[in-house]
Protein backbone atom coordinates (compact mmCIF):
# COMPACT_ATOMS: atom_id res chain seq x y z
CA UNK A 1 0.00 0.00 0.00
CA UNK A 2 1.05 3.44 -0.83
CA UNK A 3 0.98 5.59 2.86
CA UNK A 4 1.95 8.87 0.80
CA UNK A 5 -0.78 8.96 -1.77
CA UNK A 6 -3.97 10.66 -1.51
CA UNK A 7 -7.29 10.95 -3.08
CA UNK A 8 -10.11 12.99 -2.95
CA UNK A 9 -13.23 12.21 -3.91
CA UNK A 10 -15.73 15.15 -4.41
CA UNK A 11 -19.11 15.29 -5.22
CA UNK A 12 -19.61 18.59 -7.45
CA UNK A 13 -23.44 18.62 -6.69
CA UNK A 14 -23.38 18.16 -2.42
CA UNK A 15 -24.37 21.05 -0.83
CA UNK A 16 -26.83 21.98 -3.65
CA UNK A 17 -24.05 22.40 -6.16
CA UNK A 18 -22.02 24.49 -3.58
CA UNK A 19 -19.30 21.95 -3.84
CA UNK A 20 -18.53 22.18 -7.76
CA UNK A 21 -18.60 26.40 -7.70
CA UNK A 22 -16.37 26.49 -4.69
CA UNK A 23 -13.73 23.38 -5.45
CA UNK A 24 -11.13 26.26 -6.82
CA UNK A 25 -11.22 27.54 -3.11
CA UNK A 26 -11.70 24.37 -1.17
CA UNK A 27 -8.93 22.50 -3.64
CA UNK A 28 -6.71 24.95 -2.88
CA UNK A 29 -6.64 25.96 0.49
CA UNK A 30 -6.63 21.82 0.73
CA UNK A 31 -3.35 21.57 -1.17
CA UNK A 32 -1.49 24.17 1.30
CA UNK A 33 -2.57 22.02 4.42
CA UNK A 34 -2.06 18.75 3.13
CA UNK A 35 0.31 19.11 -0.38
CA UNK A 36 -0.24 16.94 -3.31
CA UNK A 37 -2.80 14.66 -4.06
CA UNK A 38 -5.00 13.30 -6.60
CA UNK A 39 -8.89 14.84 -7.43
CA UNK A 40 -11.73 12.50 -8.78
CA UNK A 41 -15.06 14.36 -9.34
CA UNK A 42 -18.14 12.08 -9.43
CA UNK A 43 -20.70 12.66 -12.00
CA UNK A 44 -23.85 10.28 -10.72
CA UNK A 45 -24.70 7.77 -8.23
CA UNK A 46 -22.35 4.96 -7.48
CA UNK A 47 -19.12 6.69 -8.72
CA UNK A 48 -17.79 7.55 -5.43
CA UNK A 49 -18.10 3.92 -4.59
CA UNK A 50 -16.51 3.09 -7.87
CA UNK A 51 -13.96 5.23 -7.58
CA UNK A 52 -13.01 4.55 -3.96
CA UNK A 53 -13.04 1.12 -4.55
CA UNK A 54 -11.06 1.38 -7.67
CA UNK A 55 -7.83 3.44 -5.67
CA UNK A 56 -7.93 1.34 -2.90
CA UNK A 57 -7.55 -1.56 -5.12
CA UNK A 58 -4.62 0.27 -6.89
CA UNK A 59 -2.74 0.58 -3.40
CA UNK A 60 -4.19 4.00 -2.28
CA UNK A 61 -3.67 4.65 1.50
CA UNK A 62 -5.97 7.44 2.03
CA UNK A 63 -9.30 8.54 0.50
CA UNK A 64 -11.05 11.56 1.83
CA UNK A 65 -14.85 12.04 1.04
CA UNK A 66 -15.93 16.27 0.15
CA UNK A 67 -19.78 16.51 0.00
CA UNK A 68 -22.31 15.17 2.14
CA UNK A 69 -23.78 11.83 4.02
CA UNK A 70 -24.70 10.21 1.00
CA UNK A 71 -21.59 10.65 -1.17
CA UNK A 72 -19.88 9.74 2.53
CA UNK A 73 -21.85 6.55 2.51
CA UNK A 74 -21.19 5.87 -0.92
CA UNK A 75 -17.28 5.99 -0.09
CA UNK A 76 -17.67 3.60 2.57
CA UNK A 77 -19.03 1.38 0.51
CA UNK A 78 -16.34 1.77 -1.67
CA UNK A 79 -14.08 0.83 1.24
CA UNK A 80 -16.32 -2.59 1.42
CA UNK A 81 -17.21 -5.63 -0.17
CA UNK A 82 -19.64 -8.96 0.80
CA UNK A 83 -16.96 -9.95 3.02
CA UNK A 84 -15.86 -6.81 5.14
CA UNK A 85 -13.40 -4.17 4.39
CA UNK A 86 -10.82 -4.90 1.24
CA UNK A 87 -8.15 -2.73 2.44
CA UNK A 88 -8.63 -3.00 6.31
CA UNK A 89 -5.27 -0.54 6.85
CA UNK A 90 -6.69 2.10 4.33
CA UNK A 91 -7.77 5.59 5.80
CA UNK A 92 -11.28 7.75 5.40
CA UNK A 93 -11.32 11.39 5.84
CA UNK A 94 -14.17 13.55 5.29
CA UNK A 95 -14.55 17.09 4.51
CA UNK A 96 -18.40 17.82 5.27
CA UNK A 97 -20.00 20.08 2.49
CA UNK A 98 -23.18 18.62 2.03
CA UNK A 99 -27.60 18.84 2.90
CA UNK A 100 -28.00 17.19 6.61
CA UNK A 101 -24.32 16.20 6.84
CA UNK A 102 -25.63 14.66 10.24
CA UNK A 103 -22.73 12.10 10.80
CA UNK A 104 -20.18 14.94 12.33
CA UNK A 105 -22.80 15.52 15.18
CA UNK A 106 -21.51 12.47 16.69
CA UNK A 107 -18.20 12.09 15.19
CA UNK A 108 -15.26 14.61 16.15
CA UNK A 109 -15.25 16.14 12.77
CA UNK A 110 -16.12 20.05 12.10
CA UNK A 111 -17.70 21.46 9.14
CA UNK A 112 -16.00 24.73 8.60
CA UNK A 113 -13.38 23.59 5.87
CA UNK A 114 -9.97 24.97 7.32
CA UNK A 115 -10.70 23.19 10.42
CA UNK A 116 -11.83 20.04 8.46
CA UNK A 117 -8.70 19.71 6.93
CA UNK A 118 -5.95 20.42 9.98
CA UNK A 119 -7.87 17.57 11.46
CA UNK A 120 -6.75 15.16 8.82
CA UNK A 121 -3.18 16.50 8.52
CA UNK A 122 -3.24 15.75 12.48
CA UNK A 123 -4.37 12.26 11.51
CA UNK A 124 -6.28 10.83 14.62
CA UNK A 125 -7.13 7.53 13.63
CA UNK A 126 -10.66 6.14 15.28
CA UNK A 127 -12.05 2.22 14.38
CA UNK A 128 -15.76 3.02 13.69
CA UNK A 129 -18.61 0.41 13.54
CA UNK A 130 -20.13 0.32 10.25
CA UNK A 131 -24.27 -1.38 9.91
CA UNK A 132 -24.92 -3.90 6.85
CA UNK A 133 -28.07 -4.52 5.13
CA UNK A 134 -29.27 -6.52 2.88
CA UNK A 135 -32.80 -5.62 1.36
CA UNK A 136 -34.85 -5.30 -1.72
CA UNK A 137 -34.00 -2.59 -3.89
CA UNK A 138 -36.22 -0.63 -6.54
CA UNK A 139 -36.10 -3.40 -8.91
CA UNK A 140 -37.62 -6.27 -6.49
CA UNK A 141 -33.73 -7.56 -6.27
CA UNK A 142 -31.95 -8.33 -2.94
CA UNK A 143 -29.30 -6.02 -2.58
CA UNK A 144 -26.31 -5.29 0.15
CA UNK A 145 -25.10 -2.29 1.45
CA UNK A 146 -23.26 -0.72 4.32
CA UNK A 147 -23.90 2.61 6.46
CA UNK A 148 -22.51 4.28 8.74
CA UNK A 149 -24.74 6.58 10.86
CA UNK A 150 -28.25 5.64 10.54
CA UNK A 151 -30.67 3.29 8.30
CA UNK A 152 -34.24 4.12 9.68
CA UNK A 153 -37.88 2.57 7.56
CA UNK A 154 -41.21 4.05 7.88
CA UNK A 155 -41.62 7.96 7.53
CA UNK A 156 -37.99 8.49 7.34
CA UNK A 157 -37.67 6.79 4.01
CA UNK A 158 -40.71 8.99 2.43
CA UNK A 159 -38.69 11.78 3.82
CA UNK A 160 -35.87 11.00 1.81
CA UNK A 161 -37.90 10.11 -1.10
CA UNK A 162 -39.47 13.67 -1.00
CA UNK A 163 -36.16 15.56 -0.05
CA UNK A 164 -34.42 14.01 -2.84
CA UNK A 165 -36.64 15.16 -5.24
CA UNK A 166 -37.14 18.22 -4.44
CA UNK A 167 -34.48 21.56 -4.24
CA UNK A 168 -32.60 22.01 -1.32
CA UNK A 169 -31.99 25.22 -1.73
CA UNK A 170 -33.61 26.39 1.84
CA UNK A 171 -30.71 24.13 3.96
CA UNK A 172 -30.83 21.28 5.94
CA UNK A 173 -32.88 21.85 8.86
CA UNK A 174 -35.89 23.59 6.32
CA UNK A 175 -35.91 20.64 3.72
CA UNK A 176 -35.88 18.35 6.28
CA UNK A 177 -38.38 19.71 8.42
CA UNK A 178 -40.81 20.81 5.39
CA UNK A 179 -40.84 17.29 3.74
CA UNK A 180 -41.34 15.30 7.29
CA UNK A 181 -44.31 18.16 7.61
CA UNK A 182 -45.66 16.99 4.18
CA UNK A 183 -45.19 13.50 4.28
CA UNK A 184 -46.70 13.11 8.09
CA UNK A 185 -50.10 14.17 6.36
CA UNK A 186 -49.57 11.91 3.18
CA UNK A 187 -48.24 9.02 5.09
CA UNK A 188 -49.92 6.21 6.96
CA UNK A 189 -48.48 4.46 10.02
CA UNK A 190 -47.42 0.90 9.25
CA UNK A 191 -47.40 -2.50 10.65
CA UNK A 192 -43.95 -3.87 10.84
CA UNK A 193 -42.95 -7.68 12.16
CA UNK A 194 -39.97 -7.14 14.05
CA UNK A 195 -37.10 -8.95 15.49
CA UNK A 196 -34.22 -7.50 17.70
CA UNK A 197 -31.38 -10.01 18.15
CA UNK A 198 -33.14 -13.01 19.94
CA UNK A 199 -34.48 -11.32 23.20
CA UNK A 200 -37.59 -9.10 20.59
CA UNK A 201 -39.96 -10.48 18.40
CA UNK A 202 -43.71 -8.30 17.59
CA UNK A 203 -45.56 -7.00 15.34
CA UNK A 204 -45.76 -3.21 15.95
CA UNK A 205 -47.57 -0.30 14.49
CA UNK A 206 -44.48 2.23 13.41
CA UNK A 207 -44.08 5.74 11.91
CA UNK A 208 -40.94 5.29 12.09
CA UNK A 209 -38.00 2.59 13.62
CA UNK A 210 -34.28 3.99 13.64
CA UNK A 211 -31.48 1.64 13.19
CA UNK A 212 -28.44 3.91 14.88
CA UNK A 213 -24.70 3.81 14.78
CA UNK A 214 -24.83 7.68 14.79
CA UNK A 215 -26.95 10.01 17.13
CA UNK A 216 -28.62 12.66 14.06
CA UNK A 217 -30.24 12.17 10.71
CA UNK A 218 -32.96 13.79 9.04
CA UNK A 219 -31.14 17.35 9.81
CA UNK A 220 -30.58 17.24 12.88
CA UNK A 221 -33.43 14.62 14.42
CA UNK A 222 -31.05 13.53 17.51
CA UNK A 223 -33.16 9.82 17.05
CA UNK A 224 -31.04 8.24 19.11
CA UNK A 225 -29.33 10.31 21.58
CA UNK A 226 -27.18 7.40 23.24
CA UNK A 227 -25.68 5.59 20.19
CA UNK A 228 -21.77 5.35 19.67
CA UNK A 229 -20.17 4.41 16.50
CA UNK A 230 -17.35 2.19 18.29
CA UNK A 231 -19.63 0.19 20.82
CA UNK A 232 -20.17 -3.02 18.41
CA UNK A 233 -24.01 -2.17 18.61
CA UNK A 234 -27.01 -0.62 17.24
CA UNK A 235 -29.10 1.63 19.21
CA UNK A 236 -32.98 1.14 18.22
CA UNK A 237 -35.54 3.56 18.15
CA UNK A 238 -39.19 2.19 17.89
CA UNK A 239 -41.04 5.58 17.24
CA UNK A 240 -45.11 3.67 17.84
CA UNK A 241 -48.41 4.08 17.59
CA UNK A 242 -48.95 8.00 18.16
CA UNK A 243 -52.32 10.00 16.58
CA UNK A 244 -51.55 13.19 14.17
CA UNK A 245 -51.64 15.65 16.82
CA UNK A 246 -49.41 13.74 19.13
CA UNK A 247 -47.07 13.61 16.34
CA UNK A 248 -47.30 17.27 15.70
CA UNK A 249 -47.19 17.84 19.80
CA UNK A 250 -44.05 15.75 20.35
CA UNK A 251 -42.28 17.11 17.16
CA UNK A 252 -39.58 19.04 18.99
CA UNK A 253 -38.16 16.51 21.20
CA UNK A 254 -36.97 14.69 17.60
CA UNK A 255 -34.39 17.88 17.38
CA UNK A 256 -33.76 18.53 21.84
CA UNK A 257 -32.62 15.07 22.43
CA UNK A 258 -35.91 13.97 24.56
CA UNK A 259 -37.38 11.44 22.32
CA UNK A 260 -37.20 9.00 24.59
CA UNK A 261 -39.80 10.79 27.25
CA UNK A 262 -42.44 10.16 24.34
CA UNK A 263 -44.83 7.53 25.73
CA UNK A 264 -45.01 6.28 22.72
CA UNK A 265 -41.27 5.33 21.85
CA UNK A 266 -39.23 2.80 22.72
CA UNK A 267 -35.50 1.74 22.81
CA UNK A 268 -33.36 -1.37 22.16
CA UNK A 269 -29.76 -2.29 21.44
CA UNK A 270 -28.56 -4.64 19.02
CA UNK A 271 -26.36 -6.49 16.81
CA UNK A 272 -28.82 -7.92 14.34
CA UNK A 273 -32.52 -6.80 13.54
CA UNK A 274 -34.97 -7.59 10.91
CA UNK A 275 -37.61 -5.98 9.58
CA UNK A 276 -40.39 -7.45 7.15
CA UNK A 277 -44.05 -5.88 6.28
CA UNK A 278 -46.80 -6.79 4.05
CA UNK A 279 -47.37 -3.03 2.79
CA UNK A 280 -44.75 -0.92 0.92
CA UNK A 281 -42.03 0.88 3.83
CA UNK A 282 -39.28 2.70 2.37
CA UNK A 283 -35.65 2.49 3.88
CA UNK A 284 -33.48 5.24 4.41
CA UNK A 285 -29.75 4.65 4.49
CA UNK A 286 -27.82 7.64 5.12
CA UNK A 287 -30.09 9.89 3.69
CA UNK A 288 -30.61 7.75 0.58
CA UNK A 289 -33.15 5.87 -0.28
CA UNK A 290 -31.90 2.70 -2.27
CA UNK A 291 -35.17 0.47 -1.58
CA UNK A 292 -37.63 -1.32 1.28
CA UNK A 293 -38.66 -3.99 3.30
CA UNK A 294 -37.36 -6.86 4.15
CA UNK A 295 -34.43 -6.07 5.59
CA UNK A 296 -31.89 -7.85 7.83
CA UNK A 297 -29.22 -5.08 9.40
CA UNK A 298 -25.80 -6.35 11.28
CA UNK A 299 -23.53 -4.24 13.31
CA UNK A 300 -19.88 -4.97 11.68
CA UNK A 301 -17.74 -3.80 14.94
CA UNK A 302 -14.35 -2.06 13.82
CA UNK A 303 -14.87 -2.07 10.35
CA UNK A 304 -13.41 0.95 9.03
CA UNK A 305 -10.25 3.68 10.24
CA UNK A 306 -11.58 6.92 10.17
CA UNK A 307 -9.53 10.80 10.37
CA UNK A 308 -11.64 12.28 13.13
CA UNK A 309 -10.37 15.14 15.65
CA UNK A 310 -8.08 13.81 18.70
Amino acid sequence: MDSRRTVFIVNPHSGNGSTGREWQRIEGMARQVLGSFETYMTSGPGDATRLARQNLLEGCARIICVGGDGTLNEVVNGFMDEGGPIRPDALLGFVPNGTGCDFVRTIPLDRNLEKSLNIIRGGHVRTIDLGRLRYQDHQGRQATRYFHNITSFGLGGEVDDRVNRTSKVCGPFLSFIWATLLSIFVYGKKRIHLRVDDDFEKDVIIWNIAVANGRYHGGGMCVAPDALIDDGLFHVTVIGDLTLPEVFWNLPKLYNGKIKTIQQVFTLTAKRVIAESEQTVLLDVDGEQPGRLPVVIDIVPGALKMITHS
